[in-house]
């Protein structure tokens, strides 16, 4: 019976005849061979279910990701069409009026002292000018045509890896320092940054930093600055530190933001104020990282974005 038993729960792992001849080999120990056999079989399924699972959540969480981003679009142009439907319901030209001519009167017709009527030139000349009067009044279609609204995110700042080559002091501005740096171009950008009072710029030559590149060129003080060098700056400005990239970045390495995809801006516009706009929401966090609302700054497949030692404090 005892070798009946342990025959039958065999079935599903081993072939009955290899059960039976164990057992029949060692009657003593022929039933822990198999148990022991079975014990390392199912161990072995369980193994490869759990490896099986591990892939298929892996898999949803890309389709996740891959979901919100359509999510996202799909509600952009949503509330783009939905714009324009207003808008052609709002401003949509009014029908002109329809003007009756009065029935004519032949009891006056008879009268010879009544007004001559209006020649045919003059009644013409009439609805030219009703006509000139309506184009004047109604809106141009071109007027009222909609263009989407640009997104106001971070995406749009072209943030990109950077070794500083070289840096000097400002000749004419004591708190100003200009650094030469390598972005992963031809020839290196010249950068005006104003840096703490307790900042030493030797420590600086030979450092990767992150820089915001699609700025407008623009003079300070003399010299032309083509990008801004992005520093983590506590309550009091002259503590600060360069906004350290992973060490395994390469200069040229674009920042992204997981939550925020799309491409920047080939150069921001002053009238805009994005950075303006956007530069409250780049934070430190508490454990020293980078983040714009929540979503850190990441060189992709390299890590994120630190400050060297300040945490909870913004990045200017």
């Amino acid at each position: 019976m005892k070798n009946m038993k342990y025959t039958d729960n065999m079935d599903s792992i081993f072939n009955p005849s290899v059960a039976d001849a164990l057992i029949k080999l060692d009657p003593e120990d022929g039933p822990q061979f198999v148990e022991y056999f079975q014990t390392h079989a199912m161990l072995s399924r369980e193994k490869a279910q759990l490896q099986a699972s591990v892939r298929d959540q892996r898999k949803l969480l890309v389709e996740n990701g891959k979901l919100k981003k359509d999510i996202e679009q799909l509600k952009t142009q949503l509330q783009d069409k939905q714009k324009r439907r207003t808008a052609k319901v709002l401003f949509a030209p009014a029908p002109p009026p329809t003007t009756t001519s009065p029935a004519p009167n032949t009891e006056t017709a008879a009268v010879p002292n009544n007004p001559p009527t209006p020649s045919s030139q003059d009644r013409r000349d009439r609805q030219s000018r009703r006509k000139r009067g309506d184009r004047k009044a109604r809106p141009s279609c071109d007027s009222l045509s909609l263009v989407a609204e640009p997104r106001v995110d971070v995406s749009r700042l072209d943030l990109r890896v950077g070794r500083i080559l070289s840096v000097r002091p400002h000749p004419l501005a004591e708190t100003l320092s200009v650094q030469e740096v390598d972005v992963g171009e031809n020839a290196p950008r010249t950068v005006v940054s104003k840096l703490g009072a307790q900042t030493d710029l030797e420590e600086l030559q030979g450092g990767l930093a992150v820089l915001l590149c699609n700025v407008k060129a623009c003079k300070l003080r003399g010299v032309a600055s083509k990008a801004r060098l992005l520093v983590c700056s506590a309550s009091d400005d002259d503590v600060t530190e360069r906004l350290a990239p992973p060490t395994c970045s390469d200069p040229g390495d674009r920042v992204t933001f997981l939550n925020y995809p799309g491409e920047p801006d080939k150069e921001l516009q002053s009238k805009q104020r994005l950075w303006e706009i956007l530069q409250p929401d780049l934070q430190v966090d508490s454990k020293g990282v980078a983040n714009y609302k929540g979503c850190g700054f990441e060189v992709k497949g390299k890590g994120l974005c630190r400050a060297p030692s300040l945490t909870n404090c913004n990045i200017k």
